[in-house]
């Protein structure tokens, strides 16, 4: 069986032509790993069981049969259906392993050893691997299934996420599967570039706790440095202030002042020369120290006028600000609605709108070249090559 490359992979000149990846992988990280690779080009054939991913059912919402969730982070690929278990399935997936510059897979321990991943893995030793893990392998929690979710707990990031009277609070989106992914593309990344220089079979490792917990950064540090350990604020920064929203007339406004000029340049847009009377609120360290207060002068004064108007007074005051947007109201911004990060792919229930990759390439935007496939699309084609 030979790899025959796609043909909407042929003639892009994106930097990954001709690069060959294998998805193994399930949900959420693994894809968006090897959907990276797939935007910048490479050819990628996804293995789906015969139950498929589970991702597909994740409603709603849902696009024809298929949840929005999994055609987030499933386009660039073929699909193929295969049995681990079964061994002709086995022998036809080792046949792209052999053949594969990388492969891309989250298996639990006890899985890689009942479906011969392991097997599968040093049928090629020149292949990047990369393995998407629910913790760093050499410890316990790597046995064990985890999810966005309890990453977020176990991570920490749930510690420092909600207000500081009530519960901890998860991130709007799936951040710490979206973080995972990204360490995982960089992983695979990196392994194709070793190639070329002659270190060939490395496997990179994303785990999806330590992944998660370097989101915390300063938070991180802080703790890390001092032993302090950090709360939840709300919308308040540790460090900065103010750092978050205000409320207006109707509704709010983002303040993000984060030095000392910046805040002079509020109080002379503002023409409230009482925000720098007092001493304590000239420096950062005297602002944080007194948010509360601030806050509510700050509050005062905006809730005078409506969120349009503040927008308005301090568009060239040199002041860092903005508008809280839903999810509507950011994808209908000029800047998103009138470029290109928004385009269109094809999927099984029809054309769908969809983001397209953030990365700019020599100032141009690699658009979709192929949408999400259903289930076991190219299963024959492939397997007959």
């Amino acid at each position: 069986m030979s790899w025959q490359l796609d043909p909407t992979n042929v003639g892009t000149g994106l930097p990954l032509e001709g690069v060959r990846v294998l998805d193994l992988s399930r949900v959420l990280a693994g894809p968006l790993c090897a959907m990276v690779a797939g935007d910048l080009g490479a050819d990628v054939i996804k293995v789906e069981g015969p139950d498929g991913d589970p991702v597909r059912a994740l409603v709603p919402p849902r696009w024809g049969d298929d949840a929005t969730y999994y055609l987030a982070v499933n386009r660039h690929r073929r699909n193929i259906v295969a049995d681990l278990r079964d061994a002709a399935d086995f022998d036809r997936v080792a046949a792209l392993v052999r053949q594969a510059d990388a492969v891309v897979e989250n298996y639990l321990p006890n899985q890689i050893l009942s479906l011969g991943i392991d097997q599968l893995r040093a049928m090629n030793p020149d292949c990047v691997w990369v393995s998407i893990t629910p913790a760093t392998s050499s410890g316990e929690l790597a046995k064990q299934p985890s999810f966005d979710l309890l990453a977020q707990a176990r991570s920490g990031l749930m510690g420092v996420t909600g207000q500081s009277d009530g519960e901890p609070t998860k991130v709007g989106a799936p951040v710490a599967d979206v973080i995972t992914g990204l360490y995982g593309a960089v992983g695979l990344l990196a392994g194709l570039f070793g190639r070329l220089q002659g270190r060939a079979g490395r496997h990179f490792e994303a785990p999806l706790l330590e992944s998660t917990m370097t989101a915390l950064i300063n938070q991180a540090q802080g703790y890390l440095s001092t032993g302090v350990n950090p709360q939840r604020l709300g919308n308040d920064h540790p460090s900065i202030a103010p750092y978050g929203p205000v409320s207006t007339a109707d509704g709010f406004l983002l303040l993000a002042i984060g030095t000392d000029a910046q805040f002079a340049r509020l109080v002379e847009a503002l023409d409230r020369p009482e925000l720098s009377a007092g001493a304590q609120w000239i420096t950062n360290d005297g602002r944080v120290r007194d948010r509360q207060a601030l806050r509510a002068m700050l509050d005062g004064i905006f809730t005078s006028q409506p969120t349009s108007y503040w927008l308005d007074l301090l568009e060239h005051s040199g002041v860092p600000h903005g508008p809280i947007f839903d999810v509507a109201q950011a994808f209908a911004q000029p800047q998103i609605q009138l470029g290109d990060f928004v385009g269109q792919m094809m999927t099984p229930a029809g054309p769908s709108a969809t983001m397209q990759t953030p990365l700019l390439i020599d100032g141009s935007r690699p658009q979709v070249r192929s949408g999400p496939r259903r289930l076991g699309e190219d299963t024959k084609e492939i397997f007959s090559e």
